[in-house]
């Protein structure tokens, strides 16, 4: 699947090709819309070891870190958490296959923290964000040091539940975990943060009076206009369906570009970005209503469409007749996006 990757010489973000191997993991670039035949790289698993979640860029709270036995670090970016720790369970497994027992201990892990469904975190903050019923700021003190504008973790788990977000203490400390994850919160202070190194994702947020919390920069910084503000409530509050990477071919030089689609309800939106950028903007996106969503044979290249694909091409077009041409990484992929699409239009 697709990744973007850092690189070593320049430290930018470039999307590629991964393919798992039982002792490597391959990665290749895309050119015109195709996989080149050749890999780019390789990382080579043998006395590697993996660190998910890696913590060491604020922006991107999706990422893998894999150590080399040559102490070569490599940064993987997922799109969502549930993608990063399926990479990571995999990876894991093949750098263990001599070992079965760590791997079962992965899969006990995976399987215990289970992610909350409908549930739209953008929808959350709004609410943390409301001046009259969200969650309340305070001054706080930690370890000698002043912080302004922070929550606890257990006041978080108590508004989260208060407010019909979670059932239990446990469910609100696994979507506070969340919200931590895709950068909408940050832990400061001692405690908070350390807990963020462990291991087990359900003890990293802290359901403790002690422990400080704030909202991220990142979330605010995309708030810096009432017209704005009004666009994302309207645009990006909707409750995620579907995410992943796919190749789309640009309007105007016709080009194509890996991009990470975001599909929403209530209001439906197809949203994509650019993943080798810092910020988490979206570069486009469109209503579904009104939209038609079709697959496009193999056999050909249709009309409209530029250079040498790779084929299981779809084609939306929206109702100010607008067409988009979308490549998925399978068949298979392609029917998932169309079928969580359809509904929406």
């Amino acid at each position: 699947g697709f990744l973007p990757l850092q690189g070593h010489v320049v430290r930018n973000w470039k999307v590629r090709w991964f393919v798992l191997l039982q002792d490597k993991l391959l990665y290749y670039k895309i050119e015109g819309g195709k996989k080149e035949p050749s890999p780019k790289g390789r990382i080579l698993l043998d006395g590697c070891t993996i660190t998910c979640p890696c913590l060491e860029y604020e922006n991107r709270p999706l990422l893998i870190k894999l150590k080399t036995k040559t102490n070569t670090d490599y940064f993987l970016e997922c799109c969502s958490r549930e993608e990063r720790d399926s990479w990571a369970l995999d990876i894991t497994g093949a750098i263990h296959a001599g070992h079965p027992v760590q791997v079962q201990e992965l899969h006990r892990m995976k399987n215990s923290f289970k992610l909350l469904e409908n549930i739209s975190l953008h929808n959350i903050v709004e609410r943390m964000y409301d001046s009259s019923t969200g969650i309340k700021l305070t001054r706080n003190l930690d370890q000698g040091s002043r912080y302004k504008e922070t929550f606890t973790g257990s006041a978080l788990v108590d508004w989260l539940i208060s407010n019909s977000f979670a059932v239990s203490r446990f469910e609100a400390v696994t979507l506070a975990s969340m919200l931590m994850d895709e950068n909408f919160l940050r832990p400061v202070g001692v405690r908070s943060t350390e807990a963020t190194r462990s291991s087990d994702p359900s003890e990293k947020f802290l359901d403790d009076s002690t422990a400080l919390y704030m909202f991220a920069e990142s979330s605010k910084k995309n708030t810096s206009s009432k017209e704005e503000v009004h666009f994302n409530i309207s645009e990006l509050s909707g409750t995620i369906v579907k995410q992943g990477f796919l190749v789309k071919q640009g309007h105007k030089r016709k080009n194509w570009k890996v991009r990470k689609f975001v599909l929403r309800a209530d209001p439906a939106f197809l949203h994509y970005y650019d993943p080798t950028k810092e910020d988490n903007k979206p570069v486009g996106g469109f209503s579904l209503r009104g939209c038609l969503v079709s697959a496009l044979e193999d056999n050909g290249v249709p009309a409209g469409v530029k250079g040498n694909v790779q084929g299981n091409l779809f084609k939306i077009i929206t109702k100010n007749d607008i067409h988009y041409y979308i490549q998925a990484s399978s068949k298979a992929e392609r029917v998932q996006w169309i079928e969580a699409i359809k509904p929406l239009t």
